[in-house]
């Protein structure tokens, strides 16, 4: 068998893995394909956290027993017992013959062993077939376990001339239907979103997913002297939809009305007058949110960028100027000193969405500490 055929029964499992996504956290995005003699005998994908894993579910769905047969994985598959028993297991009862895996995984729980555990178990085990593709579907799944922080994305829309708003103020819409309609699928996709006050008290977004059957994500507001308005729409939905009050004010009374309406309040230390976003990600990432897209404020960026907190960037390019040297940019803060300080993009890619472009990739100044 070529290697096309591995290629593209993996091209497979990754489309169903894709089907997760949402539903999963905070376990990875896996798909799973179980071959035999070229014929496709079963095939499933990890639904969501506590559901079967991939394995398990493809070997459900076989039509007729798989002895013998190659199971396609996109991920290695668990040697130890979480919420379910080990796929390996599975895969070793079934009498799988050879096992392709896209991509390692990560946690040091696994981390080799589970393939390892095959090979013991005499299956031809086969590595890296759409790596680069298998590691992408589970980006912010690999910093989480290596970090214990949530991956950061930050998107804006802008203008031709990097303009965030106008003069006055408007920023809506710079981006048409089709872009936002692919925001609602990162929203649908990553645990969180997060946002400035700033951004609150310009726009009262609601910040929910308006896909049919989709996930919302938790609200995290970076609100340092609690100036979120209880009348936000942020604060009015809490009950509907987690909402999170990051800050510095530790007065008891002004945080009560926020808790009544059905915020949670984190206290966090302050950096440079406002929130430390180290600390913030920090406590995220003990609360299991393994992922954060940060949609608003200028500032927030700037200060997200100039820590270094930045794992992934998402700009949307409305192809319209507004010009006006007091209409705001998407990055504040002080900026870099030199063109050779900037943060750069790396193998990103550019999409189309009815006449805007969407232009993202990861960036290189992310620290990974």
């Amino acid at each position: 068998m070529g290697m096309n055929q591995d290629e593209k029964w993996m091209a497979q499992a990754l489309s169903l893995a894709e089907r997760g996504a949402g539903k999963t956290d905070p376990n990875p995005l896996v798909g799973a394909v179980i071959v035999r003699d070229g014929q496709l005998l079963g095939q499933g994908w990890h639904r969501a956290w506590g559901g079967l894993h991939a394995e398990r579910e493809a070997l459900a769905d076989c039509r007729e027993d798989p002895r013998g047969a190659t199971a396609y994985v996109t991920l290695e598959p668990c040697c130890h017992w979480g919420k379910t028993p080990p796929c390996t297991e599975a895969l070793i009862e079934a009498g799988i013959s050879r096992v392709v895996v896209g991509v390692r995984d990560p946690n040091p729980l696994v981390a080799g062993k589970g393939i390892s555990q095959l090979r013991t178990a005499g299956i031809q085990v086969d590595e890296g077939v759409l790596k680069k593709e298998c590691e992408a579907l589970n980006r912010p799944f690999f910093h989480f376990i290596r970090t214990g922080r949530p991956y950061l994305v930050l998107k804006y829309a802008m203008t031709l001339d990097g303009k965030i708003a106008t003069r006055t103020g408007a920023s809506r819409w710079i981006t048409g239907p089709e872009a936002r309609q692919r925001v609602h699928q990162d929203r649908n996709r990553y645990t969180a979103i997060l946002v400035g006050v700033g951004t609150v008290l310009a726009d009262d977004p609601q910040l929910t997913c308006r896909l049919p059957g989709g996930r919302d994500p938790v609200r995290v507001i970076c609100d340092s002297r609690l100036r979120t308005p209880l009348t936000a729409q942020v604060v009015t939905t809490a009950r509907q939809v987690p909402t999170w009050v990051a800050t510095c004010c530790k007065d008891p009374e002004r945080q009560a009305p926020y808790l009544a309406a059905g915020c949670r309040v984190l206290e966090l230390p302050e950096r440079e007058g406002r929130v430390d976003l180290e600390a913030l990600l920090e406590t995220l990432g003990k609360e299991n949110l393994s992922s954060v897209l940060l949609e608003g404020g200028a500032e927030l960026a700037g200060a997200a960028l100039a820590g270094g907190l930045v794992q992934h960037l998402q700009a949307y390019i409305a192809p319209k100027l507004f010009g006006g040297r007091q209409a705001p940019g998407p990055i504040g803060g002080v900026g870099v000193e030199l063109p050779a300080q900037a943060p750069v993009l790396q193998d990103y890619s550019l999409t189309r969405y009815g006449q805007d472009i969407l232009l993202e990739g990861e960036l290189e100044c992310s620290r990974e500490s």
